[in-house]
């Protein structure tokens, strides 16, 4: 039976799938030692250094600081990472990350308090009716966990949140990426890292997918390996609007 993304049982996204370490009743060490090894997966595959240097870095200074909020960041792995190579670059990066599930909140804190990285526990739209506003709105995994009725009002809160970019990186849906996974994960034991790392391939999107479900503005791009990343530049709006002297439109979320 064939698993391309165009037929078989990846054909089309599984959004009924249910990754094990989401229910509340999940065992607790095991849902540790799964967020201690994405760090070791993110570093692996999730494509951060490369978002930093062409898309992040540019943004920084070495005098003002550039803020960034990070949504649902888990065991706080990434923005950690980021931290660290804006303080090798001599940059000024000030990093709020969030996660609106209490355990991942309690292990970011625990593993990286010392990282200079501000850990909350609050979901996106929280921050929105606080009126918060930072220069870089980012996630990781985070869209393949959304149920298809909230992916608007995630993308509307990160939009609102944010006056420059935003950048949501995810997997991208493919028979390669899924046999890959299977294959290379066998030795991430005693967490739900390997059953739910290939649900949520499973349930990502192809590019074209999540193009076709993004707002207008947002452009979904394929990066390797397996990657979209949706992409939403709120400064070529700025931008636009002064070269037609403020008579531009304003209207989109957030600006």
């Amino acid at each position: 039976m064939g698993l391309s993304a165009g037929r078989g049982p990846l054909r089309a996204r599984a959004a009924g799938a249910v990754e094990e370490m989401d229910l509340p009743g999940c065992d607790p060490a095991r849902l540790d030692r799964t967020y201690a090894q994405f760090a070791l997966v993110n570093r692996a595959v999730s494509g951060w250094r490369g978002i930093y240097r062409a898309l992040i870095r540019p943004a920084l200074s070495p005098g003002s600081p550039t803020s960034l909020l990070d949504i649902g960041c888990g065991g706080g792995d990434v923005p950690v990472r980021l931290a660290r190579w804006a303080a090798r670059d001599g940059l000024r990066l000030e990093i709020t990350a969030i996660d609106p599930d209490p355990r991942a909140i309690r292990f970011a804190r625990e593993r990286n308090g010392a990282a200079g990285v501000t850990f909350r526990q609050a979901p996106a739209s929280v921050l929105v009716d606080e009126n918060r506003s930072y220069d870089i709105v980012m996630s990781n995994h985070v869209l393949h966990h959304l149920e298809t009725d909230g992916l608007p009002a995630f993308l509307a809160d990160s939009a609102a949140l944010c006056r420059g970019l935003v950048l949501h990186n995810d997997l991208r849906r493919s028979a390669a990426a899924y046999a890959l996974f299977y294959a290379g994960s066998w030795v991430l034991r005693g967490s739900y890292i390997r059953q739910d790392g290939l649900t949520s391939i499973r349930r990502s999107y192809t590019a074209r997918e999540l193009q076709s479900v993004a707002p207008p503005g947002w452009t979904a791009a394929r990066r390797s390996p397996f990657r979209n990343l949706l992409i939403l530049d709120k400064r070529a709006d700025k931008r636009a609007d002064k070269r037609s002297g403020g008579r531009g439109d304003n209207s989109a979320a957030g600006g």
